[in-house]
């Protein structure tokens, strides 16, 4: 985008006017907001209801569409407490969408989607979130306008599933054809293979999985639970699903509350397939993937809710250094709104978290995952909408760690995510991706310590601060594509002793931080700061000669060392690092001090 277009782009009244610039500007017309021709946008806000989207265990999220503010000024900044408490938090302020990036349903005619989320909060408990719209230009309300306006919304975590008491108990073993009965389902006469406790299933049964192997091909999972009646399969250890190589082995497809857990499933293309399904459980389970573990693809908005994947080993064959370019190895695949991936094992895949163009998600939560070995990548957040959160994972050995090919407007936030040793970058922005944020966190690699290679694309509403980028070679940061609109800032930098140039953005080149920060075209408040990765982490953790080198999870742990240069470096982020030591927040995924948090399956209880 022309300087000229950068300035113009958001004051412009006549929709007419609006479109001849964006077309100067290289952009489509949507940004104009969409007001009919001739039409002047007002200046000044008008808010609309504020709409609370789907809880997950530890956040909270919210979508608020303003009209008017044609130029831009207004903003939404939010505060939050717990229902029984007196004292207020400050959380992040919304995030205003690009519209031209956003999908189409989630624009606002005449006007903007303010976004936002809450994290890091307890579950099932009740949280009270107040946004307060402010506009220079005054925000109408009734009786007239006034600087700003307060919406108060009660908005409640989720808790993980717990088993509901009252359960009727039914047992199941694998098939013997020199049965002659199917059996009732008691302890005594188990029902006589898997088909038969299926179609006995009713809301409120806890089926349990005799040890043995259970021969399948494309089992229709055909029941669903109800609230506070979910249909459970628990297996008993030796409990195995096997498809004999069918291309699916459990079809859950469009039911609801339905739990699968301590199974272990192998030998099949897709072996949990759960297109469009809601409130499913899935945990404590063993994945033998050749293609998809968990796969529920094609949903939007409210298509798929509520589902959780946690605590569950995916294992596929894939190899380090990758030598097939992308392998469609997937551990899982979810697409709706709700959604928790959490405290899982990948190994050995193409991508442990795959999202393609089948559906989109929003307000989901990916974290406390320990992904090992990925040709492709660690985690993707393609084509998802607002309020998705990916954090506390760390990623070793993958092809990119978080990619967002595209985001549709976001926000997404990345944060306190640990990725050592990728081939291409720590994050793959490609596809025109827009509205990012990726605060406090640290890679990595061999190479350029960041590099955004997108071929001419644009990467647009992307805002970084107070991550650690560590790489072997210049120029540090590196993008050929055409950054607009982008907000980077304070993060922290290495890339070897006397190694060269910093940065190449927007097709120029920067020889220092100083360069970059005076250019203010690349940063415009603090800049960023020069490393040392001998100086930043405790003694022997450093980048990989070269990406071909194999390493574990445990060899994985930048924790900052004593007199670290990353200490008290960090910008505040309101809800993002409250909790900080020090004088100032530090760099990177962990505070000074810190031990790693759990990564992976955590102990059953």
């Amino acid at each position: 985008m022309s300087e000229i277009g950068k300035h113009l782009a958001f004051i412009c009244l006549p929709a007419a006017f609006c479109a001849a610039v964006f077309a100067v500007a290289g952009l489509p017309a949507a940004n104009a907001q969409k007001a009919d021709s001739g039409t002047a946008v007002s200046m000044s806000s008008m808010p609309g209801e504020v709409q609370p989207e789907p809880s997950t265990f530890h956040s909270i999220s919210l979508r608020w569409p303003v009209l008017g503010d044609g130029n831009r000024n207004a903003r939404v900044t939010l505060q939050y407490r717990k229902a029984d408490e007196e004292d207020w938090h400050e959380g992040y302020p919304l995030f205003r969408p690009l519209p031209e990036r956003m999908s189409e349903e989630n624009l606002v005619a005449g006007g903007w989607l303010f976004a936002g989320s809450v994290v890091d909060l307890k579950p099932a408990s009740d949280y009270v979130v107040r946004l307060t719209l402010s506009d220079p230009d005054g925000v109408s309300r009734a009786g007239g306008k006034s600087p700003e306006v307060t919406r108060e919304q009660r908005i409640s975590t989720r808790g993980e599933a717990r088993e509901p008491a009252g359960l009727r108990k039914l047992f199941v073993q694998p098939r013997d054809t020199a049965r002659s009965d199917g059996g009732d389902g008691s302890d005594a006469r188990p029902f006589n293979g898997l088909r038969l406790a299926e179609a006995a299933a009713q809301p409120g049964d806890l089926i349990t999985l005799r040890s043995g192997i259970y021969h399948l091909s494309d089992f229709k999972i055909t029941r669903s639970g109800q609230p506070g009646h979910p249909v459970i399969y628990r297996g008993l250890d030796g409990a195995v699903l096997d498809g004999g190589g069918a291309e699916v082995l459990l079809n859950a497809g469009g039911t609801a509350h339905r739990w699968f857990e301590n199974l272990e499933l192998r030998n099949a293309g897709i072996l949990l397939r759960a297109d469009t399904a809601s409130e499913m459980v899935v945990r404590r389970n063993r994945f033998h993937m050749t293609q998809y573990g968990v796969s529920s693809r094609g949903a939007t908005y409210a298509d798929s809710r509520h589902n959780s994947v946690t605590d569950n080993v995916f294992l596929g064959a894939t190899k380090w250094p990758r030598s097939k370019g992308i392998e469609e190895v997937y551990g899982v695949e979810l697409t709706g709104s709700g959604h928790v991936i959490a405290h899982n094992l990948f190994r050995n895949v193409g991508d442990a978290v795959h999202n393609g163009d089948r559906g989109r998600m929003s307000a989901s939560d990916i974290y406390g995952n320990e992904i090992v070995t990925c040709t492709d990548d660690g985690i993707e957040t393609d084509y998802s909408d607002t309020n998705v959160r990916v954090f506390r994972n760390r990623i070793t050995n993958c092809y990119a760690g978080v990619t967002g090919q595209p985001v549709r407007g976001g926000p997404v936030y990345i944060f306190r995510n640990i990725i050592f040793n990728t081939q291409y970058s720590p994050f793959k922005l490609h596809n025109d991706t827009s509205g990012l944020l990726l605060f406090h966190n640290t890679s990595v690699r061999a190479g350029s310590a960041f590099s955004i290679m997108t071929a001419g694309e644009t990467v647009s509403n992307v805002v970084t601060r107070n991550n650690l980028f560590v790489g072997t070679r210049s120029p540090a940061l590196y993008s050929n594509g055409h950054m607009f609109e982008t907000d980077f800032d304070n993060d922290g930098y290495a890339w070897g002793i006397g190694a060269g140039d910093f940065a190449v953005w927007n097709a120029k080149r920067y020889r220092s931080l100083e360069d970059a920060k005076a250019s203010k075209r690349l940063y415009r408040n603090r800049g960023a700061y020069s490393l040392y990765a001998h100086r930043t982490f405790r003694k022997g953790f450093l980048p990989p000669r070269s990406f071909e080198e194999v390493f574990e999870a445990d060899d994985n742990q930048p924790l900052l060392g004593l007199k670290s240069q990353a200490v008290d470096k960090g910008s505040i982020l309101p809800n993002f690092n409250d909790r900080f030591g020090g004088e100032a927040p530090d760099l990177g995924c962990c505070e000074h001090g810190e031990s790693l948090p759990l990564f992976g399956p955590r102990p059953f209880e």
